[in-house]
């Protein structure tokens, strides 16, 4: 067999093996990483016991593998709490448990609780929604904006097409500092960063700014008016939008995406994420916004006005396209595979994530409360779950484990073509064709391009571990570290062929 023949064999036999590698990587980190935690098949409309007794399997393998210290639970059936339960801990270092009474951060739901309040004062007479806020607000200026503020109406803050900037998320303090009053937040934030009316634009800040509007209005404390007027009329007993020591069992530490705890903290302002409950509380409150099944809701607004809470004001609500379909007054809403509406909001903030899924039109719903921000992967199997006992495939947070996979797969291509990088790299270095020479003349621009890209790749990652907070690390907190490692990887390999060009006189084989 000549020389010829013996280089073209060889060149083959590399193929083949980068293809076998090619099929291999993707398969086992799929199959290796991404767990298949529905074992137990979830039957559609199974008892209770049933359903209750495979999340008993699934809640506590799930925590493990996220690193979730506590969860909080609880299942709506036909407008009542029929079940809740709290696994894991509300404190890891002094062992402190979770449980259905303890008073969690809610953080964004709190955005629902006070669209109630603002809807009970148009029902009363006291606001208009399509009225500009600032006919409202009579003893604060709103800060010089490029945009009108006297365009901003009461509608446009509840449906986050205001223009509202979403505030400044960690602007937390601790429960004994010195905190700014809400003007003085309000007047940082509340600066308009596009015409009013456009689009969605999620907004802590618009939310805020209800809250001014309530006590303008009222002139009543926000924390009163909402304790009086809603809470207490729901039966929300263990719920408060003020933060006291008194609050037995104490609230959760939180744990942030890296697994740090996060001590205590409360906001200058708490119409957007201020609200304190129970897992119980809020379940309450979920089948109180169910008219045909609750009665309890009737005790602070109309079912016609609850209704209208859910009707769509915005569709394809920006970034959230990706999970929910529209966005009404203080609610996501999704179309199930049935044809029927969900309603939805969840809340993240530091080491805290919350969630509840309601079908107003059935009396079913679900809540979650978690003090990890690693719990996005958690609620998309456990509602995807709950989906499938109640009747219909999926919701779109189940999304987030076909993005898993996805990842996984692409992480697995990425690794097939750095082992082929490597090899070629091991293989030219150790016959000659590769020589460790940093100012060779060879392939300068294609050396460049790869020392370039290289330092990019490495700076990126620098960045993304300085953050205290990354959203792909909180959506993906398991892969995220993956990806991480594997763009490292492919940083240290651009560099080395960089630092190893092949000789123009051994391309032959290589």
């Amino acid at each position: 067999m000549n020389v010829k023949n013996v280089l073209s064999l060889n060149l083959i036999n590399q193929l083949w093996f980068r293809i076998l590698v090619a099929l291999i990587i993707p398969f086992v980190l799929v199959i290796s990483f991404s767990k298949n935690y529905s074992t137990v098949e979830i039957e559609k409309y199974a008892s209770l016991d049933k359903f209750t007794s495979q999340l008993d399997q699934r809640i506590p393998a799930l925590m493990k593998d996220y690193s979730i210290p506590g969860v909080a639970i609880a299942l709506i059936q036909k407008g009542q709490t029929t079940w809740s339960k709290a696994y894991g801990y509300a404190d890891l270092i002094e062992g402190r448990k979770m449980t259905t009474s303890t008073y969690c951060r809610v953080e964004s739901i709190s955005k629902s609780v006070t669209a109630w309040g603002v809807i009970k004062l148009v029902e009363q007479g006291k606001i208009e929604l399509d009225k500009p806020v600032k006919q409202y607000i009579k003893n604060w200026e709103f800060p010089k904006s490029n945009y009108s503020v006297e365009k901003v109406t009461v509608r446009q803050l509840l449906a986050n097409t205001a223009g509202m900037p979403l505030g400044d998320i960690f602007e937390r303090y601790s429960p004994n500092d010195e905190i700014p009053s809400l003007k003085e937040s309000l007047f940082k934030q509340a600066i308009l960063i596009q015409e009013p009316g456009v689009s969605f634009l999620y907004s802590n800040t618009g939310y805020n700014l209800l809250e001014l509007l309530i006590e303008e209005v009222t002139g009543r404390d926000f924390a009163e008016y909402m304790e009086e007027e809603v809470l207490l009329p729901l039966k929300m007993y263990k719920s408060s939008f003020i933060w006291s020591e008194e609050l037995k069992p104490a609230v959760p530490v939180g744990y942030d995406s890296k697994g740090n705890p996060v001590p205590v903290y409360i906001y200058p302002e708490k119409a957007s994420g201020g609200l304190f409950a129970t897992v119980d509380d809020i379940a309450t409150f979920v089948a109180a916004g169910m008219p045909n099944y609750s009665r309890t809701g009737h005790e602070v607004l109309t079912p016609e006005s609850i209704n209208n809470l859910y009707i769509p004001m915005v569709e394809k609500p920006g970034i959230y396209t990706l999970v929910f379909d529209s966005y009404g007054l203080g609610y996501f809403i999704e179309t199930i595979s049935n044809g029927k509406k969900l309603v939805i909001n969840g809340g993240q903030g530091g080491g805290v994530m919350t969630y509840f899924n309601a079908i107003p039109e059935t009396g079913d719903g679900i809540v979650i409360l978690t003090n990890s921000q690693r719990s996005w992967p958690f609620f998309a199997y456990i509602l995807t779950d709950w989906a499938k006992w109640n009747g219909f495939d999926s919701v779109g947070m189940g999304r987030i484990i076909l993005g898993q996979k996805a990842l996984w797969i692409l992480i697995g291509l990425i690794w097939f073509i750095l082992l082929c990088l490597i090899w070629s790299i091991g293989q030219g270095l150790i016959s000659g064709r590769r020589r460790f020479s940093p100012l060779s003349k060879e392939f300068v621009l294609l050396r460049l391009a790869q020392s370039t890209l290289s330092i990019i790749l490495l700076v990126c990652l620098l960045w993304c571990i300085s953050q205290d907070y990354l959203f792909i690390s909180s959506v993906f907190p398991i892969i995220s570290g993956w990806l991480g490692f594997t763009f490292f990887v492919l940083a240290i390999v651009l560099l080395l062929l960089a630092l190893c060009p092949c000789q123009k006189d051994n391309l032959i084989g290589d």
